[in-house]
């Protein structure tokens, strides 16, 4: 799997054949052999590629034959607006995105889906530009800012730095709206960017200066749903709390079997059960039990429909956003101890190797028999309480886990470890501390079990020759480019990446990870590393999961709180009742693409929630010192991480008045001119702060000896 061209650099070729050939055409076989894709596995995905790129008309095809097609000159797609006032246009099937000026980009908003002239590249840059002609579809048609009342009117000011004008709403739309109010606005109309857009005030969501309310006003500026409609609510509270008895009687009867869950302290969607036993040959056999939520939410309902806008659960600096109601995530689907729960299972005869020798995939009937907090089954595993009834159960558990971890690094996974942080607040919401977050054995226990499963189904789909349709999680190659990269980037630390004609493996990446463990560049470096990597997503055409090391792949372990597991769920039994058609290729794939963006998003929600509490707990210590490292320098600034509070501000290079400054691209190194003092990624360094925006996310930090 590792010498595998990745799928972009396999488009690439392709473009690259057929245009040096102009009108010349060719068949797949031709292009393959010219291409010398000449191995099965590389041939197979070969086509896979070349037969979605003549699904998006990006070749020309006569008779089965292939020839290059110009690119036109007009074209759709996705407008991101940067804060700073450019923005970029996602086109499906492009490789590189298309350069916007804030002067071309008419009156189309971020998140609009635009059509686009095509402009000469940039000289020098060679980067391509565009100019937006007309907004197809206005995608944005609300945000949430501060009210701000102007006499007989106001603005809105958004709290999306993406939306770079501010909403003009007259004296008869304020709906109650008083000045600092956080509110929804609706654009109503936005026809000149020389003007603000206009709109109406739709909910006041409360006072601006309020810590709940800023969190929630950064969810919902995200397009994160909030509440949930009286009908789904409805819909919920009439599903019955009791497991009927032919409902019982159909499925496989699992209750008595040693079955616990191990989930946080405060969790209370439990999504996942396991149980452990050792079998008479030495084998193991090993149950991922999760909860059957596609019993309950049904295609066609409004909860479906709501659970499929939402996507996923939020998870929040302050709260979870569920994806399900109540009911539903902490009630019926939870698989809360001692009770009786309907479960779809995973049940695999595992060898003390970590090899999955057989499988099977199974309604089921469970009764989780205890709860384990990841501090309780820690306990356990390090050798406390020996006399706790399911103590067996969970040292064994994490021996086999420890198995699994070493068989799957061995295959080819990546090992990444970069730090995550937990933002400690008060009754009030107000940050009051900030701790690393701990990654025991407790937690990679599950973890590994839950890979295991999400194989083993993926897997059990995948293998046949007419593989039916399916939803996989799906990771590309890294692109050559971005590889090579950062190959230059961690030859300046003294590392050296070894490269296979312009691939990685996933053993050189975690010999790099390796290397750098527990030295002041670990963490840049780690972080570029990730950013080279593609970005996992979700689709009905299976490549493999790269950083998994994996063949097959899905997500199957979550349904209570991911989309894709219950669309999962949903195309397993249809295929095990032999209901499986083709017929829903072109749903699934937008499915797929719906699911991976909501993902994005709620992502990017859960991380600028923490980011916003980060600075407000930073904002407490102005004037206060603080090591840092330095995580990355620009032309106009020196970027810092905190080391203790893992937040990130920056030293304007304004501020370096010591010297004149020159920016060093090949090296990425910050120089001053007459002193030859350095900035480099990786330097300890000290500072102090200055500044910290809550609104912006932003903290100013100046160097002090």
């Amino acid at each position: 799997m590792s010498k595998l061209p990745s799928r972009k650099q396999i488009r690439r070729d392709i473009l690259r054949l057929l245009r040096n050939h102009g009108k010349q055409s060719f068949r797949p076989k031709e292009i393959a052999k010219r291409l010398d894709y000449r191995d099965q596995r590389t041939y197979r995905l070969f086509r896979d590629v070349l037969a979605e790129m003549d699904e998006q008309n990006m070749l020309g095809k006569v008779n089965g034959r292939y020839t290059y097609r110009p690119r036109p000159t007009r074209v759709e797609g996705i407008l991101r607006v940067n804060p700073r006032g450019f923005g970029f246009v996602e086109v499906e099937g492009r490789e590189e995105d298309l350069y916007v000026r804030e002067t071309n980009m008419g009156n189309a908003l971020d998140g609009d889906l635009v059509e686009v002239a095509l402009a000469a590249p940039t000289r020098g840059s060679g980067r391509r530009e565009a100019e937006v002609l007309r907004v197809i579809e206005r995608r944005r048609t609300q945000v949430v800012g501060t009210f701000q009342q102007l006499g007989r009117f106001a603005f809105v000011d958004p709290d999306d730095q993406r939306v770079t004008q501010d909403v003009y709403v007259p004296r008869e739309d304020f709906n109650g709206a008083q000045d600092g109010d956080k509110v929804i606005v609706s654009i109503d109309r936005f026809d000149d960017r020389k003007a603000s857009p206009e709109g109406r005030v739709l909910q006041v969501l409360g006072r601006a200066d309020d810590p709940e309310i800023q969190v929630l006003a950064l969810a919902m500026s995200f397009d994160v749903r909030a509440g949930f409609s009286e009908e789904v609510i409805r819909e919920a509270e009439a599903i019955p709390d009791t497991i009927p008895a032919e409902e019982i009687q159909r499925r496989l009867d699992l209750r008595h079997k040693r079955i616990f869950t191990i989930d946080p302290a405060d969790a209370k969607d439990f999504d996942d059960a396991i149980h452990v036993e050792r079998l008479d040959n030495g084998n193991f056999e090993v149950g991922v039990h999760i909860a059957d939520v596609s019993h309950y939410v049904r295609p066609g309902t409004a909860l479906d429909a709501e659970a499929y806008a939402r996507g996923t659960s939020v998870y929040l600096v302050d709260r979870v956003i569920p994806m399900l109601p109540e009911k539903l995530s902490n009630g019926v689907c939870s698989l809360r101890p001692h009770e009786d729960k309907l479960a779809y299972s995973c049940i695999m005869e595992v060898s003390p190797r970590g090899s999955v020798k057989s499988y099977q995939i199974r309604e089921t009937v469970i009764h989780s028999h205890h709860r384990f907090t990841y501090e309780e089954a820690q306990t356990l595993i390090d050798g406390g309480q020996a006399d706790h009834p399911f103590a067996p159960d969970v040292v064994q558990a994490a021996r086999l886990a420890r198995t699994l971890t070493r068989k799957r690094l061995r295959e080819g996974a990546v090992d990444f470890d970069l730090p995550e942080i937990r933002v400690i607040l008060d009754e009030a919401g107000r940050p009051v501390e900030i701790v690393r977050k701990e990654r025991k054995e407790a937690n990679r226990l599950i973890e590994e079990f839950m890979l295991l499963a999400n194989r083993t189904v993926a897997h059990h789909i995948g293998k046949r020759r007419d593989a039916p349709l399916f939803i996989y999680r799906v990771h590309d190659r890294p692109d050559a480019e971005k590889i090579q990269t950062l190959a230059q980037y961690v030859r300046i630390f003294g590392y050296q990446l070894n490269l296979d004609n312009g691939n990685v493996t996933s053993h050189e990446l975690n010999k790099l990870i390796s290397h750098i463990k527990g030295n002041p560049e670990a963490y840049v470096i780690e972080d570029a590393a990730l950013r080279a990597m593609s970005k996992a997503k979700y689709d009905h055409q299976n490549i493999g999961h790269y950083g998994l090391g994996f063949r097959y792949y899905t997500h199957f372990t979550s349904p209570i709180r991911r989309y894709p597991d219950l669309i999962a769920h949903r195309l397993l039994k249809r295929f095990a009742r032999k209901k499986q058609t083709t017929s829903d290729k072109d749903a699934l794939e937008a499915q797929c693409r719906h699911c991976s963006e909501r993902e994005r998003v709620a992502t990017e929600a859960e991380r600028e929630s923490v980011k916003l509490k980060q600075v407000e707990f930073i904002r407490q210590h102005l004037g206060e010192r603080f090591t840092g490292v330095v995580s990355g320098v620009t032309n106009f600034g020196v970027f810092v991480e905190l080391e203790d509070v893992l937040v990130e501000g920056m030293v304007h290079v304004r501020d370096l008045d010591d010297d004149y400054y020159e920016y060093d691209e090949r090296t990425y190194t910050l120089v001053g001119v007459d002193t030859g003092r350095t900035f480099r990624p990786g330097d300890r360094v000290e500072v102090q702060v200055v500044a910290a925006d809550v609104e912006t996310r932003k903290v100013d930090l100046v160097f002090v000896d």
